[in-house]
């Protein structure tokens, strides 16, 4: 029997949120205006964790660097990014939660409203093959050409993310109600609407509302960075 877990990453399965990250070093290297980028992202950043995102005016945001660089440039960026940024950042507590997850057998997949350019690499180096993200949109929908700035499809990102993870399910000819054990772990009250499709919502890293709410509902709450 199938079962499935789902991750959230920015501040699940990593300590940090890769996209605040990834936008903090454009701007250290000098790729974007440092201080309108730096005042933007904490902003937008704020926004997120205040459950008030406008995602469409985040996503325009985020995705411009990708449209006004080559791919093989963004590559090498991203290459010094995880090294410089992310590679100290994974910690063995989420490795080893993946693990026992792979362990048993479950499909795994990470879920997140960061887009995949940004995100594969990370989810890779937790050994996870399967990635539901914000998909940025490239010319003439070539998947090797550059990046328009645009957003391809449905944002991963609150209720959208059941949308997506119904859509990914299905293309594995799966459906989340006939699985009999789902796990979704989460830090964030925005994943709220997916937390409530699966059988085992986990508060992981929990902010300050999810955390009440798993309270409420004596959700299982988890701390991997304590």
């Amino acid at each position: 029997m199938t079962q499935l877990a789902l991750f959230d990453l920015d501040h699940t399965l990593l300590p940090c949120d890769s996209d605040y990250e990834w936008g903090q070093f454009l701007a250290r290297i000098g790729v974007v205006d440092s201080q309108y980028y730096a005042e933007q992202n904490e902003r937008f950043y704020q926004d997120y964790k205040d459950g008030k995102l406008d995602i469409q005016a985040f996503l325009r945001f985020a995705l411009k660097p990708l449209s006004e660089h080559s791919r093989a440039q963004l590559t090498e960026w991203h290459d010094a990014f995880m090294k410089e940024v992310i590679t100290g950042q994974l910690r063995q507590s989420a490795l080893d939660l993946v693990k026992r997850h792979q362990d048993a057998g479950d499909l795994c997949c990470v879920v997140t409203a960061t887009n995949s350019f940004v995100t594969r690499p990370i989810v890779e180096s937790f050994g996870i093959k399967h990635l539901v993200a914000t998909e940025p949109a490239t010319l003439n929908d070539n998947p090797l050409a550059n990046f328009t700035g645009e957003v391809k499809g449905i944002p991963s990102f609150r209720e959208g993310k059941i949308q997506r993870v119904d859509d990914w399910l299905a293309s594995q000819n799966l459906a989340l109600e006939k699985l009999t054990h789902s796990y979704f772990y989460s830090d964030s009250m925005n994943d709220l609407p997916l937390l409530e499709r699966v059988s085992h919502p986990v508060a992981t890293n929990p902010d300050t509302r999810l955390r009440e709410e798993a309270q409420k509902r004596n959700w299982p709450i988890l701390e991997l960075f304590a």
